[in-house]
């Protein structure tokens, strides 16, 4: 059975790129050609940054297969920032770009249906329901165990999405909860990585995954992994690369034989090309985006050339 996964994994082979581009436009990023033209309060700041997303979409989405949208840097804007992120997620998908939702939701009941309606479902109404954000994935949080991500779950079946659950995250810190061990031996993580790989295993499609996915952080390369062993059927989101220190060889461990298995987040790297020393030569600030689409494709031949 195809599901969201397979189109994930059609769209990464079709452009041969496993990257995710993040969006997430802190307001000082933006280069002054664009933040110049709007008022200087939060309707200007939001209106500098949907036309800052768009033109990273424009620039990309013939050659990145989704972007990642990170909630914070639009709900700091308020409602005018949640309407941003709105229109950058139907953007994209007029572009035909799948969205990952970067929202880490994590609670139970009727809470968690709350969260999965606003994002993957629809939000039921008097005779009908109405789809929200609408997006294909979204990041969740496992710490409440089963109860957390069931609802979830429920959705991806319902409707055709998927979700990626939080297992072994790229901060310094993660280690302080996910490394401790367990009386059984295993770690936290290990132990979390085998709960999502059950919780999945129902939503397998054609290519051997599951719709529910796992974040593991490039930035640990011996649990990326271990993990890898411990979950065949899960693909993972890699946040880490570039910014945080993430090397395109240790990607390379959370692939399978086939080169597939993962796809590699890159927020600031990509966002802010415009200002890396390789580029802002060969750029002018109103260029960002042309910087952008180069760094693009520099990154799709190394990791390409890691994985392969």
């Amino acid at each position: 059975m195809k599901n969201i996964i397979d189109i994930l994994i059609e769209k990464i082979n079709k452009t041969n790129n496993p990257t995710v581009m993040g969006l997430d436009p802190r307001y000082d990023m933006i280069p002054k050609c664009i933040t110049s033209k709007y008022s200087n309060d939060t309707k200007g700041a939001c209106q500098a940054i949907l036309e800052y997303n768009k033109a990273l979409i424009d620039a990309t989405y013939d050659i990145i297969p989704a972007v990642k949208p990170q909630i914070a840097f639009y709900e700091m804007f308020g409602v005018e920032g949640i309407e941003v992120f709105k229109q950058t997620c139907q953007y994209a998908k007029q572009k035909e770009m799948i969205i990952i939702a970067d929202v880490k939701r994590g609670d139970i009941g009727s809470t968690a249906a709350g969260y999965s309606n606003a994002y993957l479902g629809k939000t039921p109404l008097n005779e009908k329901e109405e789809p929200i954000f609408d997006v294909e994935f979204i990041t969740v949080n496992p710490y409440l165990g089963i109860d957390g991500v069931k609802p979830f779950i429920e959705d991806c079946k319902k409707y055709t999405k998927g979700i990626f659950i939080l297992v072994k995250t790229s901060n310094p810190s993660s280690g302080e909860l996910q490394d401790l061990k367990l009386e059984n031996g295993k770690t936290v993580y290990e132990t979390v990585g085998q709960l999502v790989n059950e919780w999945g295993k129902e939503l397998i499609g054609q290519n051997g995954y599951s719709a529910i996915g796992a974040v593991v952080g490039a930035t640990y390369p011996k649990q990326l992994q271990t993990l890898r062993e411990i979950m065949p059927n899960t693909y993972f989101l890699i946040p880490g690369y570039g910014a945080q220190g993430g090397k395109a060889e240790d990607i390379a461990l959370g692939f399978d034989k086939n080169g597939l298995g993962g796809i590699i987040n890159a927020s600031r790297s990509l966002m802010c090309a415009y200002k890396q020393q390789r580029w802002e030569n060969q750029f002018k600030q109103e260029e960002f985006a042309q910087a952008t689409r180069a760094e693009a494709l520099r990154m799709k031949e190394e990791l390409n050339n890691a994985i392969k």
